[in-house]
């Protein structure tokens, strides 16, 4: 091969490992992100099943039930409410009536919790919380 063919054939294998390289890359944001369902997307099944996501909404009041570390509560958009299980220790502002964002996935039918996130003051509500909210009530 010539000195010009062996330029050409480099510039094409780098080009082609460049396109590996961003397709990988996109492959695996794509893989690892977790979108936000609220209650009624869930119960519509909008949400995906065995895979992770974040579910979130108002913690339903006289819902809140716990047997050693494994809590169950149900959160609502104030449309519809699904249930969600959880094992483990809950933030210190968790309460019933509040908002929380939790990230778990779907296990025959129920949501199993790997983390939970209240609100930490008075006047925040996770903005996609907010939005589902405010959207149930349209």
């Amino acid at each position: 091969m010539t000195k010009r063919q062996n330029r050409m054939a480099f510039v094409a294998l780098l080009i082609a490992g460049a396109i590996l390289a961003v397709t990988l890359l996109f492959r695996a944001l794509g893989s690892n992100s977790n979108y936000f369902y609220d209650p009624t997307q869930v119960a519509q099944g909008k949400a995906p099943v065995g895979r992770s996501f974040r579910l979130g909404g108002l913690v339903v009041v006289g819902s809140f039930k716990r047997e050693d570390l494994k809590s169950t509560f149900d959160v609502t958009d104030n449309k519809n409410k699904f249930s969600i299980e959880y094992t483990g220790i809950l933030p210190d502002l968790f309460r019933e009536g509040q908002g929380i964002i939790t990230t778990g996935s779907l296990v025959n039918g129920k949501f199993i919790a790997t983390e939970v996130l209240a609100k930490h003051d008075e006047n925040y509500m996770p903005p996609e919380v907010a939005d589902a909210l405010k959207e149930a009530k349209e």
